[in-house]
């Protein structure tokens, strides 16, 4: 037997405060476990002279319906403006139901009322009437509670339960909310009972520091909650207007490099490919190139290795699209000084973090050697600094010396391969 699940897709038009029906994604489930998705925009919507694509390659505008087999039948830009990793598990423990019992409609259906981008979803035609308040700082308290008791497995009061909503997909797999202060919204990321140190701490040092080597990274700043703290990071997919947020659309690497999470899709996680991406993508590729070879050199030089391609996006601006800040920067205390790697392919070398393989491809980035080599020196002296910098945060000194071994190991100053034994 098959069945059939569907939502309509609003969108926000850029530059107003006006949500209106798009789309129309159905989505068939097989009997061989397999899933079909069937998009359409609406003819309405397409009568509008304001219509824009949600993916000006994947999903032009146009009245042809589109089929899709990959990702369970969800278009990639589609996927975007759903729940994350930590969403989707509100989402579960508020319905009451296993990650096996729902299917991707329903995360869609049930996601956050204000997801990443300027997309969102309904069972009905016309988009409802937002209801929701944002929170506030003086209830990060409770809601720090609320995703612990998450972790744990235990029930979460209904009306606390509300104010913890499915997560966007800045910010990864950690318990997260959105947080209205000052006529801005940003995204609280908390702590976690498992962690081995202060990691919000940690990654908003990370963050100054990549700042303080030219790259572009999204503001952030800490929150002290009794003797905790929120790692606080403004949403850059938003911008405050007279009566509400205007919203920017938001599209990860993972749509622009047509592949999914799974390791069956790993050969497409590929710095090389993305920076190809961003020629066709970007308003200013050669800008936008240079700044995703800035952010490889400082992914390998403090140990970055969670820089999967759902730590990557491009905003539509008002211009076009654009690389979007650096966001997710956080050192890992690897002990191996012959090799690291990343999460996405980096040069001829794959994904090694050397010197090396840097240098390797960087004509694909718009970089001469020369060039290139001077963006490694830049990033490296500002990196050296890292233990003051981290200092200056507020970093504990037992913080610093659990994720030293991150920073500038041995094997990032490798200049050629190193052979293994026997080889």
């Amino acid at each position: 037997m098959t069945s059939e699940r569907q939502t309509y897709v609003y969108i926000q038009l850029p530059g107003t405060l006006n949500t209106v029906p798009a789309a129309l994604l159905k989505v068939e489930s097989l009997a061989d476990g397999t899933f079909v998705g069937h998009f359409r925009y609406g003819d309405r919507y397409l009568e509008r002279k304001d219509a824009i694509a949600f993916d000006p390659f994947q999903l032009p505008l146009g009245t042809n319906a589109q089929e899709f087999t990959k990702l369970k039948g969800i278009p990639g830009a589609v996927r975007d403006a759903g729940p994350d990793a930590w969403g989707r598990r509100v989402i579960e423990h508020k319905l009451e139901r296993g990650s096996g019992d729902l299917e991707e409609i329903d995360y869609l259906l049930n996601g956050p009322q204000d997801g990443a981008g300027y997309l969102s979803f309904g069972s009905k035609l016309e988009p409802a009437a937002s209801k929701r308040r944002y929170n506030r700082t003086h209830q990060l308290a409770d809601l720090i509670a609320a995703a612990e008791a998450i972790e744990e497995g235990k029930r979460v009061p209904v009306q606390i339960l509300e104010q913890l909503e499915p997560g966007t997909s800045m910010g990864g797999a950690r318990p997260k909310a959105t947080i209205e202060d000052g006529n801005r919204l940003w995204l609280g990321k908390f702590p976690e009972k498992s962690d081995r140190y202060n990691l919000q701490r940690v990654e908003y040092a990370t963050l100054e520091l990549a700042r303080r080597c030219g790259i572009s990274v999204c503001n952030a700043r800490l929150q002290s909650v009794a003797k905790q703290d929120v790692l606080m990071l403004e949403r850059f997919d938003r911008e405050y207007a007279d009566g509400g947020y205007l919203r920017f659309g938001l599209v990860s690497a993972l749509t622009l490099l047509d592949c999914g999470d799974s390791h069956l899709d790993r050969e497409r996680w590929s710095y090389l490919l993305l920076a190809d991406q961003l020629r066709r993508w970007s308003e200013r590729p050669d800008e936008d190139r240079i700044e995703l070879f800035r952010r490889i050199v400082f992914n390998a030089a403090v140990t970055n290795n969670d820089d999967h391609p759902r730590n990557h996006a491009v905003l539509r601006t008002a211009r076009g699209w654009r690389l979007t800040p650096a966001y997710d920067l956080v050192p890992v205390p690897l002990v191996s000084l012959e090799r690291r790697d990343l999460a996405m392919t980096v040069g001829a070398y794959g994904r090694t973090a050397s010197i090396y393989n840097l240098l390797s491809q960087c004509d694909r980035f718009g970089l001469t050697a020369d060039a290139a080599r001077k963006e490694i020196e830049n990033i490296v002296a500002v990196v050296g600094t890292w233990r003051d910098h981290f200092r200056a945060c507020g970093v504990s000194d037992k913080d610093i010396e659990y994720i030293a071994q991150a920073f500038l190991p041995e094997c990032f100053f490798f200049e050629k391969p190193v052979e293994s034994p026997g080889r």
